[in-house]
């Protein structure tokens, strides 16, 4: 639904659309400022003996004559503006300076002696005559030959701009806002009487009829269209006309979109707090108010299709929602029934023997391993002690004296006798055999030397 823009202000009667009166008194997008009055009074009389009248195409004819004899062969230098190629492959634009526009044309057939393709803003030096085209009844120069003679001025003048507002930050990524996904209201700054708007409109009704347009109007071009769209656009701002503003207008030369790339609007786009589409002119046409603007749409329709989703397609991304809420729902409660029926008695003691089995019979395999490693370790042990027992009964003192063999001992002293020299004659001994003693008294001490190994001995040792 369309409904008009907050403020003193009068209904139109198509649309519901209003404007301030204000702008509206002062012609703002060409309501008033088109109006003509002619002179009253008697008509002069006509001369019925003067010669004969010419036709158009006659005098159409004598004028090209007259420039095409004058003007045969010219250089002119000039900016490009305006540049459109045909669908024949013809190229049509206008040569401009500060103070004069012409029309040129260069056909496809002198395309060959191009070594560049002409662009908006460029300083070009154009090589040809000068002709009327009859249906129009206009003056323009069939290009024979285009060269490049530097930078346009106006195209020098924007680049510098760019650079300086760049710097200081108008055109950083961080600061850019997000737009509303659902806008309930859309401001329109642009000219209430141009293309722009009514495409701009024709989709917003198409694609979604609930959205609410305050249309903002401001001329789109001129001398003083830059800081009336700034204007315009601190107003809709100011007084959050939309949750979204649309800054609009249909295609035009460079000249003519100058006032969108106008310091005054890119400031005023850059420091709006309402997020900003710049809609300005064709997909081919750039403005400064594009670098600036939060979003940036190539046509006044593609500016609506941002703002408003069609009701179709909301209603399929919800159906959408809708069923993959179902089955994700469906989902979860199939889940927790399972979990659910793990937890019954049978449920649970099955669960559990299932989980005991495996357990038990790892158990039962480690004590089994368990088992044979201890009857392992025993039977080792076992075996290393009865070879340390067989050892240490070989070794053992009563084993020698099994043999044959005594232990001597001092009586006195308790000490062993291991040699003659230790005892005197008189002396009283203990000699210990394998199952008594004795003692004895000594009467004399021997010496004898100790058997070597190819004499026998009596005994073990």
């Amino acid at each position: 639904m369309l409904r008009p823009w907050v403020g003193g202000r009068r209904k139109c009667a198509v649309g519901r659309l209003a404007w301030p009166d204000a702008l509206r008194r002062e012609g703002g997008g060409g309501y008033a400022a088109g109006v003509r009055s002619w002179p009253q009074g008697p008509r002069a009389a006509p001369n019925h003996r003067s010669r004969r009248a010419l036709t158009v195409s006659e005098l159409t004819r004598r004028i090209r004559g007259l420039l095409e004899g004058q003007f045969g062969n010219v250089v002119v230098e000039g900016e490009v503006s305006g540049f459109r190629p045909s669908g024949a492959g013809h190229y049509y634009f206008n040569l401009i300076d500060r103070h004069a526009s012409l029309s040129v044309a260069l056909f496809k057939n002198r395309h060959y002696l191009l070594t560049f393709v002409p662009g908006d803003g460029m300083l070009v030096r154009v090589r040809g005559a000068v002709s009327v085209y009859g249906p129009r009844g206009s003056y323009q120069l069939i290009a024979e030959s285009i060269e490049r003679a530097g930078e346009g001025d106006l195209l020098a003048i924007l680049e510098q701009r760019k650079r300086a507002l760049a710097a200081a930050g108008l055109f950083d990524a961080a600061r850019k806002q997000a737009l509303p996904l659902l806008p309930r209201r859309v401001a329109v700054v642009t000219s209430p009487t141009g293309a722009a708007v009514r495409d701009l409109l024709r989709v917003l009704g198409r694609r979604n009829a609930g959205v609410d347009v305050a249309i903002v109007p401001t001329p789109v071009q001129g001398p003083d269209a830059a800081p009336r769209i700034a204007r315009a656009v601190r107003t809709a701002d100011r007084w959050r006309l939309g949750d979204v503003i649309i800054v609009t207008r249909g295609g035009g030369s460079l000249e003519d979109l100058l006032p969108f790339s106008d310091e005054r609007v890119v400031r005023a786009v850059a420091a709006a707090a309402t997020p900003v589409i710049s809609a300005i002119g064709h997909e081919v046409d750039s403005a400064l108010c594009d670098l600036a603007a939060d979003h940036r749409a190539a046509t006044p329709s593609a500016a609506a299709e941002v703002v408003a989703a069609p009701r179709s397609e909301l209603q399929r991304r919800v159906a959408a929602l809708r069923a993959n809420l179902g089955v994700s729902l469906e989902a979860r409660a199939q889940r927790y029934r399972t979990r659910l029926e793990r937890c019954l008695p049978d449920n649970l003691a099955r669960s559990l023997r299932l989980a005991l089995h495996p357990r038990q019979q790892r158990l039962d395999e480690a004590r089994a391993l368990l088992c044979h490693a201890a009857d392992k370790l025993a039977r080792t042990l076992r075996h290393r002690l009865e070879l340390a027992a067989h050892g240490v009964e070989a070794a053992s003192p009563r084993a020698i004296l099994q043999r044959g063999y005594a232990a001597v001992t001092d009586v006195a002293t308790g000490s062993y006798v291991t040699s003659a020299q230790q005892v005197r004659p008189s002396q009283e001994v203990r000699v210990q055999l394998h199952r008594s003693a004795f003692r004895a008294a000594v009467t004399a001490a021997e010496s004898a030397t100790e058997p070597t190994a190819e004499e026998p001995t009596d005994g073990d040792l």
